[in-house]
């Protein structure tokens, strides 16, 4: 009587597979590329780049503006709510009994947005 082969070989191809992958490509990276690409370093190109813009030379501790932090909490209260919006309306159906609570949660958000509007966060410059 044979026995059936393990649900497990498939796992076990893939993981050998995996790990020929990627010790060919950190073989093959460090032996056979550096024969096929021209080595010209120069000043210009072992300098930082930062998306075409001069890297800054201020160091690690630049002061950053207080409207930077302003706009990172704004933006997790409203990925907050829209993380709770999403579900909850996508299963409005069965959960009705929820709309009273979330039109108050809505209802403390649009406060907060408009208290936000009216000191002038959402504007860049002033």
């Amino acid at each position: 009587m044979a026995h059936p082969a393990s649900p497990f070989l498939p796992v076990l191809i893939l993981l050998l597979v995996a790990a020929v992958t990627a010790i060919a490509i950190l073989v093959l990276s460090g032996k056979v590329l550096p024969l096929l690409k021209p080595n010209n370093p120069q000043e210009a190109k072992m300098r930082p780049y930062e998306c075409g813009v001069a890297p800054l030379q201020e160091g690690a501790r630049h002061k950053y503006s207080v409207k930077f932090y302003l706009t990172a909490m704004l933006f997790i209260l409203f990925d907050v709510e829209a993380a709770f919006l999403l579900p909850w309306a996508v299963n409005f159906k069965q959960a009705l009994w929820t709309f009273v609570p979330m039109l108050s949660f809505m209802a403390t958000l649009l406060v907060g947005f408009v208290y936000a509007w009216g000191k002038g966060a959402f504007e860049w410059e002033r």
